[in-house]
């Protein structure tokens, strides 16, 4: 049935134009918007975006690091497929050469343009993002990004500036006048106003902040006093978690301003007083970014583009705000993989036209939000099935054709839109790398190189529950084994959102546990199921 509904006939989108597509891709950015209930956020413009949208309130990304995450998505294929954890490798030269989402729309006549952020840049894109497979043009990165390390945070006249997390600035005086995530905007823009409209085109534009550090116009700030924040609670290390889980912030630790507050490796806290200045700047740097998509988005209504493409807005991951007493990514945890995920779809998320009739309400605006598990391997099927040229889903003998590890989420758009149900997924699959059980710094626990990976956590997120199994890890064979497996975790989302509290060996969830494993070590090609309700 699932296949059926996938790929009959009768579900592709047509149109009797080319749709244009733009991928907005936010660095490390967590579900803190306004349009998905986060009463702190502000942010009036994506807000705005999102109720001429679907929105996905369970959509998780593969792997809680950027370069890895980066190429699963803009590959559709998981990152035990290109065998890629870190940095290092190149899956051209490495694993195989797959095809990626732009390349396939070049090759069937799109202008494809990479603005910022896209791939990660280095070896993991050949030091080119993939240039000249992906891209018909140069991909482009700001002049100001060299200095996205260098010593200019200053938090009063009595310090001298500095390499901090923390880096709210003037724009009037950095280098050039500007910031990195400015001159991204602003070429993204003289792009959308050149384009003579006879070829469709792909628009990827990455914005590098919230990235760390958080640096950012200083005045975003009014829009979030300290005191609309809290930390979370309970702010502590969960007593029945192993350590292998944790992640001990190593670049937050690297930045002047959290040195100086002298923590004892790994598991002293970052005082609350501090905390609550690193969620400020995080929200301050989301509502700074919403300003520079609120603009990107007017330049698409003000040339008339706007009606004729798709756009969609992500994340590469999710980033810890102290949950659990740690931040950053590197983590299994929900708030580190779950991703914002808004797609606005011209005549059908929103009207466009007076014939159209899946609109909600007199302005044509929708806000759908759909609940169903999506993942961002799902993002190339899309919007490949969006364009009419449809890939199909790898099957286990054939990895070199032009093929998904994930699905199509076109048809849970259309159902929503109806109010009806359709045969889904039900799970969504992460993993993430560790050098040792117990926290380190060389080794970086974080971000361990291939070689140096002793152990991978994988993870399985259905509706209501969240099962990780680490298991022991051969980084030459590249090979996990079943039979070692070093830790569990188990969280029930029903009454623990959070993820607060492991009942992995708690009696009552023993033959829930065992179901969950089986799904997890069978992978994602067995949760395609309605017999399923976890």
């Amino acid at each position: 049935m699932f296949v059926t509904l996938c790929f009959a006939s009768l579900i592709v989108w047509c149109t009797a134009e080319r749709q244009n597509f733009l991928l907005i891709i936010v660095d490390d950015l967590r579900t803190t918007l306004g349009c998905y209930g986060d009463l702190k956020a502000y942010t009036p413009n994506i807000d705005r975006f999102a109720a001429e949208a679907a929105i996905f309130s369970q959509a998780f990304a593969q792997q809680a690091l950027c370069a890895p995450s980066r190429n699963s998505f803009l590959t559709s294929r998981r990152p035990d497929t290109l065998q890629l954890y870190d940095f290092y490798s190149y899956w051209r030269k490495d694993i195989g050469n797959f095809t990626t989402l732009p390349q396939h729309l070049k090759s069937n006549g799109y202008i494809t343009k990479s603005i910022g952020k896209v791939f990660h840049p280095g070896i993991s894109s050949n030091n080119s993002d993939d240039n000249p497979y992906s891209w018909s043009e140069t991909p482009f990165h700001p002049f100001t990004e060299r200095y996205k390390d260098a010593p200019i945070c200053q938090t009063n006249e009595q310090l001298l500036p500095a390499r901090n997390l923390l880096c709210p600035v003037k724009v009037s005086l950095m280098p050039n006048k500007t910031l990195p995530d400015i001159e991204i905007l602003k070429e993204a823009k003289n792009f959308l106003s050149n384009q003579a409209g006879n070829s469709p085109f792909f628009l990827a534009v990455g914005f590098q902040k919230p990235h760390i550090p958080f640096k950012y116009p200083k005045k975003y700030i009014k829009y979030h006093p300290l005191q609309k924040f809290k930390v979370p609670k309970p702010y502590k290390w969960s007593d029945n978690v192993s350590s292998i889980a944790y992640n001990p912030w190593n670049d937050l630790r690297k930045r002047k301003d959290v040195a100086a507050l002298n923590l004892k490796f790994p598991w002293e806290k970052i005082p609350e007083s501090f905390a609550l200045l690193i969620i400020q700047s995080y929200y301050a740097s989301v509502t700074y970014i919403d300003n520079l998509i609120g603009k990107l988005i007017n330049h698409l209504k003000k040339l008339s583009i706007q009606e004729n493409t798709v756009i969609m807005l992500t994340s590469d991951h999710g980033w810890s705000l102290g949950e659990r007493a740690i931040w950053a990514k590197y983590s299994n945890y929900d708030v580190t993989l779950k991703v914002p995920l808004i797609v606005s779809i011209p005549g059908l998320t929103y009207k466009k036209s007076k014939t159209n009739t899946n609109v909600k309400d007199s302005s044509g605006r929708t806000q759908t939000f759909i609940n169903s598990i999506v993942e961002l391997v799902d993002i190339f099927p899309t919007i490949a099935d969006l364009a009419n040229i449809s890939i199909p889903i790898c099957s286990n003998e054939t990895t070199q054709i032009t093929c998904s590890e994930g699905i199509t989420f076109v048809p849970l758009i259309r159902a929503a839109l109806k109010n009806e149900t359709i045969s889904w997924k039900k799970a969504a699959f992460g993993q993430y790398p560790r050098p040792s059980i117990e926290p380190s710094i060389h080794p970086n626990s974080d971000e361990p190189c291939l070689k140096e990976i002793k152990a991978m956590g994988y993870t399985l997120r259905t509706n209501k529950y969240r099962y990780t199994a680490w298991l022991s890890f051969d980084s030459k064979s590249k090979l996990s084994n079943w039979s070692n497996i070093i830790a569990e975790e188990l969280y029930d989302h029903n009454n623990d959102e959070g993820e607060n509290r492991n009942v992995a060996f708690l009696e009552g969830y023993m033959k829930l546990k065992e179901k969950l494993k089986i799904l997890l070590q069978h992978g994602w090609r067995n949760v395609l199921s309605d017999e399923l309700n976890l």
